[in-house]
Formats: C-alpha cells, sequence, structure tokens
C-alpha cells in the first residue's frame, strides 16, 4: 500500500470540530478512491462506500425526499449498512454520477449523525448539473499524482534521509555526495515513472520497464475517452491541445503556439477546450506575466502561456520516442529539458504555488516567479551541465535591483551559493519549495 500525504489531512478533517461534508477530488486514477477507503477503515467501526457509476441503482435513493432520514432508510433497505451514529463514514464516490446525492449533501451534514466524504473526478464534477451545490456544507480537497516526497516513501527512503536533505536545503549546504547521487538517481526514475499509484506500483514490482508504460498508456487512453465523453462540442479540439502538449514543451520556446494545431487557429477558438484540459486537472496552465511584481495576477497576459501535463511518467509516455533510457541514463537535457521543466511545474502545483513565466517582449524569459514569504522569486529549470549560465536570470537581476527574495537555479549539481546571491538546487529540491 503507497503511504500518501493525503491521509494526514483526513484524519485533520476527522479531528476538527467543525467538520463538514469533505469532497476529494482531482483527475482520474490518481488515488482517490484508495486513500479514502484505507482512511475510512482505519478510523471508523463502519465505514460504508456508495460508488454512483459501479451500483447506478443507488441513485434512486436519491430521486425523492432529500432529508436525512428517507436517505438513509432508502440506504438501508438497499443492503448498506449498518449506521452507527457517530462513528460511521459514508463515501460517495462517482459523486458526478448522482447530482441529487451532492445537493443532499447539506441535509446530511445538518442531521450530524455520520460523517460524510465525497469524491469523483473533475471531468465529471465540473460538467455535471447540480440543482443546488452545499455552499457552507462541504469542504473540498484536492488530491494530485505522487509528489518525489511520496515516491521515496514507496521506494523505502527513511525519513532521516529526507530530513537529512531538507537540513541541507535549510541550511544552504552541500548534501553529502554519496547522498546526493543517489537522490539524482531516484529523481531520474521519478522523472519516467512518474507519480500516477497504478504506474508506481508497476514500476516497483517489475524490472521490466514496459509494464510501466502500459500503465501509462492505459491511463492516457482513459483520459481520451474521457475526453470524448464529457468535452461535447470542443472534444476535437480538447483531443488536439492534449495530443500536443509533449511536442510544444520540447520546443526552445515553450509557448504553446496554436497556429501549430491549424492553420489561423486563435486563442478565441481554443480557449474553452484549453480550460476545459485545465479544469479537468490533467493539464496546467503557466501563464505569462509582463512584470515582476506582486500580485503577479494583474500583469497576467492570458492569451500567452504554457501546458504542462499533470503527471511526468504521462508526459513522458507521450512523446513516443524512447526517452526513458536516456533520462535514466543521466541526459535529461533532452527534448529541451521539457521533461525536467515539466517534473518542476507538477511539484510546484502539489505544494499550491500557482505557475507563472515572466517574459516582456521576448525579452528575459523566467522559467517561473512565485511569492515568496511575502515577496517575489524566479525559479530557473537547467537540465544540462552549464546550469552556472543564465543570461535570462542575470539580466532580470540587473534590471531590477531588489526585487527577488530568492533567485533560485534547479539543476543536477549539489547545493551551491553564488558570491551574487543566486542559489543552486539539486532538481530534487523542488519539494521543500
Amino acid at each position: 500500500m503507497l503511504r500518501r500525504k493525503i491521509l494526514e489531512r483526513l484524519i485533520e478533517w476527522k479531528n476538527s470540530p467543525y467538520r463538514v461534508a469533505l469532497l476529494v477530488k482531482g483527475a482520474r486514477q490518481v488515488g482517490k478512491t484508495t486513500s479514502v477507503r484505507e482512511f475510512g477503515r482505519a478510523h471508523y467501526d463502519s465505514f460504508i462506500e456508495i460508488n454512483f457509476e459501479q451500483s447506478p441503482l443507488t441513485r434512486r435513493a436519491f430521486d425523492g425526499n432529500l432529508d436525512a432520514r428517507t436517505i438513509i432508510l432508502n440506504l438501508s433497505a438497499m443492503g448498506y449498512g449498518p449506521f452507527i451514529e457517530g462513528k460511521t463514514l459514508v463515501f460517495f464516490d462517482e459523486i458526478q454520477s448522482c447530482p441529487n446525492a451532492r445537493t443532499a449533501i447539506k441535509f446530511l451534514v445538518e442531521d450530524g449523525r455520520f460523517d460524510y466524504i465525497e469524491s469523483g473526478s473533475l471531468l465529471g464534477l465540473n460538467n455535471k448539473d447540480v440543482s443546488s451545490y452545499p455552499v457552507g456544507f462541504e469542504e473540498q480537497l484536492a488530491m494530485f499524482p505522487l509528489d518525489f516526497e511520496e515516491f521515496l516513501w514507496a521506494q523505502r527512503i527513511t525519513q532521516d534521509v529526507i530530513d537529512t536533505t531538507q537540513n541541507s536545503y535549510k541550511n544552504t549546504k552541500p548534501v553529502p555526495d554519496f547522498l546526493h547521487e543517489q537522490l539524482m538517481k531516484l529523481y531520474r526514475e521519478y522523472m519516467i515513472a512518474g507519480g500516477m499509484p497504478g504506474a508506481v506500483n508497476a514500476f516497483l514490482a517489475n524490472d521490466d520497464f514496459s509494464q510501466t508504460l502500459r500503465v501509462h498508456r492505459i491511463i492516457l487512453g482513459s483520459y481520451r475517452d474521457d475526453i470524448a465523453k464529457y468535452a461535447g462540442k470542443e472534444k476535437d479540439k480538447a483531443k488536439a491541445v492534449f495530443d500536443a502538449i509533449p511536442e510544444q514543451l520540447s520546443k526552445k520556446n515553450k509557448r504553446f503556439i496554436l497556429a501549430s494545431l491549424e492553420k489561423g487557429a486563435s486563442n478565441r477558438k481554443y480557449e474553452q477546450a484549453t480550460m476545459w484540459l485545465h479544469d479537468a486537472g490533467i493539464a496546467y496552465h503557466c501563464f505569462n506575466t509582463t512584470a515582476l511584481e506582486l500580485p503577479l495576477s494583474f500583469s497576467v497576459k492570458r492569451n500567452l502561456y504554457k501546458l504542462y501535463m499533470l503527471d511526468t511518467g504521462l508526459f513522458c509516455a507521450m512523446t513516443m520516442d524512447g526517452i526513458q533510457n536516456a533520462v535514466l541514463s543521466g541526459d535529461i537535457r533532452i527534448n529541451e529539458g521539457a521533461v525536467a521543466e515539466n517534473t518542476v511545474a507538477a511539484e510546484l502545483v502539489k505544494r499550491s504555488i500557482p505557475l507563472y513565466y515572466y517574459d516582456k517582449k521576448s525579452r528575459m524569459e523566467l522559467d517561473f516567479v512565485f511569492q515568496d514569504r511575502g515577496g517575489l522569486s524566479v525559479i530557473e529549470v537547467k537540465s544540462g551541465n552549464d546550469y552556472h549560465r543564465h543570461a535570462a536570470l542575470d539580466n532580470a537581476y540587473a534590471d531590477n535591483p531588489g526585487v527577488f527574495n530568492r533567485r533560485i537555479v534547479l539543476c543536477k549539481g549539489n547545493i551551491e551559493m553564488a558570491t551574487n546571491g543566486t542559489v543552486y538546487l539539486p532538481l530534487y529540491m523542488t519539494m521543500f519549495l
């Protein structure tokens, strides 16, 4: 069983005196159901799981009156239970398939006898009509693929190793050489395996990477099926954007160019399809900001953006040119460093850091800028050996003295502090930002 950070959040929710229903949302196959199931069985005397897609008959329990007594009676008559007051967790899985159940959450929470967790894919949650959302009676919690620290747990790396590495980060001191080499090796494995639980389990269980790649392709196929199912009139555009992400990120200028999809393509024509993928949680926008000042959102140009995949393993699988072996052997410069940059972007999202890049009139493009410690910090991702060369960062620093809290270069090297204040961090230290 993979150890997931979300279990700590679920325990915090259970112990909260102001507990309402919890909606766990995220892209398909990131581990929502498994995590809630593990939590419910460990922390409640009675755990009741209702999957509205697997058991469509259960939707009828919500066809009539939506008061708590009627719903509990209906579910009990269908064989669900026991309902033990104060000791029962009811888990509504794939709740997007039963909009009335989402509406009923308000009345179930008001009843107060049992705890409720809902779960569903973002695709369904964002595209199903709900007559009345349970505002004030529902807390939402986002879930993502495994981050690198969770991947280390899966590899049975001890907490002492992680703590030693974090102390090096906090004190800006190099990680012991052997430990650094091992962590970079594990990070390269993470780049190609990614954090989708099914793929991680396959990677750990098989020396043959083709089994991991098979899981990746199954997941990608299910995402394409979801696009066809939910995207309606936008499905062809959404699929074209989705399939183009690796190619677009593999260019030197990683900005997503719609004109490469079709002649005369415009942001207006593709905006809904592109946002659709973002709302589904399977692609992340990184918008251009034209001013190095807070708040960054005030200077955003929403027609200029990069698109990243939610998972680095899926990204590698989409490239279809066998880059996995090259990454494992240490060549992370491949595809203009796209794999490394996508990995960093996905890790930042998991740490609730909004994605922005800086570029003003095609000058001094900086990979990521973000609010940090009350100010502004910048990240440059360098995948090659020449990571001490970063003209854009140097020029931005010279033109904007006193603006940056931290100037971070993520690279394959060990921790290093330059005389001008630029700090070089190993790529795996994204987990501590």
